[in-house]
């Protein structure tokens, strides 16, 4: 069972939302379900979740070798059981996924279900073909922990023109409470990243099981959509970045302490 937590939101931002979120019947990495993510998301005090699974080119738990509609109909488990739950509680739930590419991870929002089923040329797609894709369905791709450094991803490998935003905050690098990928520097590269390419930033918790870290974005209004999410980045509307214990604006400037209250 989780460590239960609450989150005390800064005055003017009451709307957090989880961005980066795997279930176990998505990812081989995860512990938790879908309904067991949005219970307790909704019970910390998130206002919406976005379940991210690793696609076939990452940690999926889904035999990527499956017959391609049966693969996409297994791999939407995970997110389908959150949005039961969330519905049942009143957690938004918005569909997205983790797509790798040798080790390169990119956080994709937008897209849905029916739309994978549609284009099973996802699965052999390049990066560059993959944001070609993504962006004729309206959709965002943003670069997962650019800098991250692990034993699966061979090198460091950057794609500034394919993707939308970079992933400036992810609290399993500087959340106390991580017991992996834990280094701060990630997050500062990423962050003076994507300030040189003037990209946006997003915040998440990379979140695998119910022993919450607090991470994600908060906004000063509730968002209507995943495509309402994708205009706030985008167009450079006002929301604050956090791990889970701090406070950092849109641009990555740490600006004080995120509290919470463990149970």
């Amino acid at each position: 069972m989780g460590l239960k937590m609450k989150i005390r939101l800064p005055k003017g931002y009451p709307y957090l939302y989880e961005t980066h979120l795997h279930t176990s019947q998505g990812s081989a990495c995860a512990v938790d379900t879908g309904k067991r993510m949005a219970e307790t998301c909704k019970a910390a005090g998130y206002t919406g979740i976005i379940v991210t699974d690793h696609n076939w080119g990452g940690n999926t738990a889904v035999n990527r070798y499956l017959p391609w509609k049966e693969w996409v109909g297994q791999f939407a488990e995970g997110y389908e059981d959150a949005k039961r739950a969330g519905d049942e509680v009143g957690l938004d739930v918005f569909f997205g996924y983790e797509a790798g590419y040798r080790g390169t991870e990119f956080l994709i929002y937008g897209v849905d279900k029916e739309f994978m089923l549609a284009h099973e040329e996802l699965r052999t797609a390049t990066v560059e073909q993959q944001y070609r894709l993504i962006h004729e369905a309206g959709g965002m791709v943003v670069h997962a922990h650019p800098f991250r450094e692990e034993y699966y991803i061979p090198e460091i490998r950057l794609y500034p023109e394919y993707v939308d935003a970079v992933e400036g905050i992810n609290a399993t690098h500087s959340n106390r409470k991580s017991k992996a990928h834990n280094d701060k520097s990630f997050d500062d590269k990423a962050i003076d990243y994507a300030g040189r390419q003037k990209l946006p930033m997003t915040a998440g918790s990379d979140i695998h099981r119910t022993d919450l870290f607090g991470g994600g974005m908060a906004f000063s209004r509730k968002l209507e959509s995943i495509q309402d999410f994708i205009r706030a980045v985008l167009d450079g509307e006002d929301y604050l970045l956090t791990n889970g214990e701090f406070w950092f604006t849109k641009d990555g400037q740490k600006i004080g302490e995120a509290a919470a209250d463990d149970r």
